[in-house]
């Protein structure tokens, strides 16, 4: 079992829905986060003043998925969030120590569904 984040342009939300949902892949949980990587930030002016905005708004995706489902997660989360251009995001897979379904009871791979 694997915990797949991902940190993506908000904007690309909605298509990396839909390339995992096509890789039968429904469990996630969604945050709105601010953070900085490589991309670092940007400044602009507003009402005549200089305004360095170094904390860029992202979606984070948590996934908890089974061992099979793991490349398919990570092909979807490409695929709908590249563009190509500095900011696309990062994905991180951790191992999973143990699962419980509260509602049955079930562990382990039973669990994630």
């Amino acid at each position: 079992m694997k915990l797949i984040i991902a940190y993506i342009r908000p904007e690309k939300l909605n298509s990396v829905k839909q390339e995992l949902y096509a890789a039968k892949i429904f469990n996630m949980s969604v945050t709105n986060v601010l953070g900085s990587g490589r991309q670092k930030g940007f400044t602009e002016t507003y009402r005549g003043v200089v305004v360095e905005v170094n904390l860029l708004k992202k979606i984070r995706l948590e996934i908890g998925v089974n061992d099979d489902f793991v490349q398919p997660a990570i092909e979807a989360i490409k695929k709908g969030a590249q563009t190509g251009k500095e900011g696309d995001g990062v994905i991180f897979v951790l191992e999973i120590a143990d699962a419980m379904r509260i509602r049955t009871e079930e562990k382990g791979p039973a669990a994630m569904g």
